[in-house]
């Protein structure tokens, strides 16, 4: 899921962003949020620590309680993959933009042809994020896109027989055997047990007397069979 956050306190033009966005990804077919604030308040900052999948920041400089420069370093403290777009009506200010180190994607002014910039940047958003690794499938109609670092394993609902993702932010029921999603994940995963795929990368401890695996958010699984212990150990 592409998740797009907002901020802009002018409601005229965040319902503006907001159309944007929706006409852009209405033509790529991927799943998507659109999280959209009116301040850099408590409310933003939230969602700036929350852990979700591929994040694009359309950020306003100037807002009632600080400034988007401010909270872009906030983001870049955090987090270095997600895409920022600066809008705004003070182009003067870039310069300072372009001073700091925020690997932001681009600067548009709200007076010069914003609409089309916007369009532009989000289609470029969209082409960076598929260069990092991810699994893509299809499902009811819709393409889920998740990037591969931000799976922690993969289960298999015996009751409603479909393979479910688990990842940081969220769980994924597909129609599709874990036979069939192995192939599409990289060197970084291996099967514990004939229903679980786990990402070793993520791994921080295995007991194994209780053969309970822990991952680095603190969740835990314990589908492990003596079959493939092995390759886990």
């Amino acid at each position: 899921m592409i998740n797009f956050i907002v901020c802009e306190d002018d409601s005229k033009y965040r319902k503006s962003i907001e159309t944007i966005i929706t006409s852009c990804m209405m033509k790529n077919e991927i799943e998507y949020d659109i999280h959209s604030f009116k301040d850099c308040d408590e409310n933003f900052l939230n969602i700036i620590n929350t852990k979700l999948s591929f994040k694009i920041y359309i950020l306003d400089i100037e807002m009632p309680s600080g400034s988007g420069i401010d909270m872009a370093r906030i983001i870049r403290n955090k987090d270095v993959d997600s895409m920022i777009i600066f809008l705004t009506g003070h182009q003067e200010l870039s310069p300072i933009i372009m001073k700091n180190d925020f690997l932001f994607l681009s600067f548009i002014n709200k007076f010069d042809n914003y609409e089309k910039r916007l369009k532009v940047a989000i289609e470029k958003a969209l082409k960076m994020l598929k260069v990092r690794k991810t699994i893509r499938f299809k499902d009811s109609g819709i393409t889920y896109t998740i990037a591969l670092d931000d799976i922690l394993y993969i289960t298999k609902d015996s009751i409603e027989r479909k393979s479910i993702i688990k990842t940081d932010y969220n769980e994924f029921k597909l129609n599709k055997s874990l036979s069939e999603l192995l192939p599409m994940l990289d060197d970084n995963f291996i099967q514990t047990h004939r229903a679980c795929i786990v990402n070793k990368k993520r791994i921080v401890s295995y007991n194994k007397p209780k053969r309970i695996i822990t991952f680095d958010n603190g969740e835990t699984v314990d589908i492990v069979s003596t079959r493939f212990e092995g390759e886990l150990i």
